[in-house]
């Protein structure tokens, strides 16, 4: 418990960004792959393919050359500076879309096309049919996929730690440095991310059990 009480300077930061990165990105990428998601089942072929191009462009690219693009060529746009932990949510967010976009359009495609075509033929807008008949039932339909996404993001904000963030995947540098017992500081790591997990697999269980009963 030393390795903790020792270092509070340290441990409520690191964390701290780390859910920073988780629910920020999260966010991001939520917002910004319904959108896409939508735009992948469009019946604008231009839509459908920016979307099919950006899930594809994205989705194929290292998430470590995501991060490059962001901390090191971004600042080199002539763009407002940011500092590094929103350009970490920049990151994260825009990658875990385009997996939150393909687990949507998933969905979407459970969802029976009479559904659409009733609603279309009563006079509503496409984005009416996508946000009042069709989003509804897919996210029902994708809570498991969707979550084990969320799941991924979380383990993924590691990878901040090689950007000069202090999350928790960079405590250990920072306790090395401290003479704190490097294999002690992962064991602590890795038992908080194990926690989280467990977290969120209580929330997947919990709307689970709300929307099976909702239908």
């Amino acid at each position: 418990m030393g390795v903790i009480f020792d270092n509070m300077d340290l441990w409520p930061q690191a964390l701290g960004n780390t859910l920073i990165l988780f629910f920020a990105g999260g966010l991001l990428a939520l917002v910004l792959g319904i959108i896409v998601g939508a735009m992948r089942v469009s019946p604008v072929p231009i839509a459908r393919a920016v979307g099919t191009v950006y899930v594809n462009l994205v989705r194929n690219t290292p998430l470590t050359l995501v991060f490059f693009f962001f901390v090191f060529g971004y600042p080199q746009l002539g763009l407002p500076r940011l500092n590094a932990v929103t350009l970490g949510v920049l990151a994260l967010g825009i990658y875990t879309a385009t997996y939150v976009a393909e687990v949507l359009r998933a969905g979407i495609n459970t969802v029976p096309v009479g559904q659409a075509e009733a609603a279309r033929a009563i006079g509503l807008p496409f984005g009416q049919v996508m946000t009042l008949v069709v989003l509804p039932q897919a996210f029902r339909s994708v809570v498991p996929p969707m979550m084990s996404v969320f799941i991924a993001l979380l383990k993924n904000t590691t990878v901040a730690a090689g950007f000069a963030i202090t999350e928790l995947g960079a405590v250990r540098a920072f306790m090395s440095e401290r003479g704190e017992n490097a294999l002690v500081v992962l064991l602590w790591v890795a038992a908080i991310f194990v926690a989280l997990v467990m977290l969120l697999s209580w929330a997947q269980r919990s709307l689970e059990n709300k929307w099976r009963i909702a239908r």
